[in-house]
């Protein structure tokens, strides 16, 4: 895990956001990187999370990838505080996380056949941002509807959310999802000041 900003105790650690990888997506890659530039806006101190994926991850149950996840979670939220989680894909597994916790969340492209996210996502009571889009095989619009949380859908998107063959088209979709980043997060940063 890497930091810009010294580790806190105290208050500072309910102004920690944590953001969670996937398996090849990292904080790096433009969703991530927008989503920490945005809360940094916001005046969050931001952690990534970097993780080497085992070379038998392919052949892992969902509950060996589930159990992978949250063990680095809940290891980078004991050692730098939480008070925002923001995953991508495999990073979703996280939700559990999210929702035993009562921790924000915004979830890009989450993993809806996985059973556990959306049973997390069902009791999921903090305000919860899911994004996804209609040409991605993980995203299910009919579920996605059928959940209590904000829903940021894209038409034709992919699993990077990015429109294939339309770059020009997949930066107008980047700026959207920053938009909704922008106000989810300060929604939620109003809210803790309050």
């Amino acid at each position: 895990m890497t930091s810009n900003a010294p580790s806190a105790g105290g208050p500072a650690r309910s102004r920690t956001a944590l953001l969670v990888p996937g398996v090849g997506y990292t904080p790096a890659r433009p969703l991530l990187h927008y989503a920490r530039a945005v809360l940094e806006q916001h005046g969050w101190d931001v952690r990534e999370l970097w993780w080497e994926i085992p070379g038998t991850f392919q052949q892992f149950t969902e509950g060996e990838r589930q159990s992978f996840v949250e063990r680095q979670v809940v290891t980078a939220i004991e050692a730098e505080g939480c008070g925002l989680l923001v995953g991508k894909s495999l990073g979703t597994l996280a939700a559990t996380i999210a929702a035993d916790r009562a921790l924000p969340a915004v979830w890009l492209t989450p993993l809806l056949p996985a059973e556990p996210v959306v049973r997390a996502l069902s009791r999921a009571k903090a305000p919860t941002l899911l994004v996804g889009g209609t040409g991605d095989p993980l995203w299910d619009p009919a579920a996605v509807r059928e959940l209590p949380h904000e829903v940021l859908e894209f038409a034709d998107a992919d699993h990077s959310l990015e429109l294939p063959g339309d770059a020009v088209g997949s930066v107008a979709l980047l700026q959207r999802l920053v938009e909704a980043l922008d106000r989810f997060a300060e929604g939620v940063t109003r809210a803790r000041k309050g």
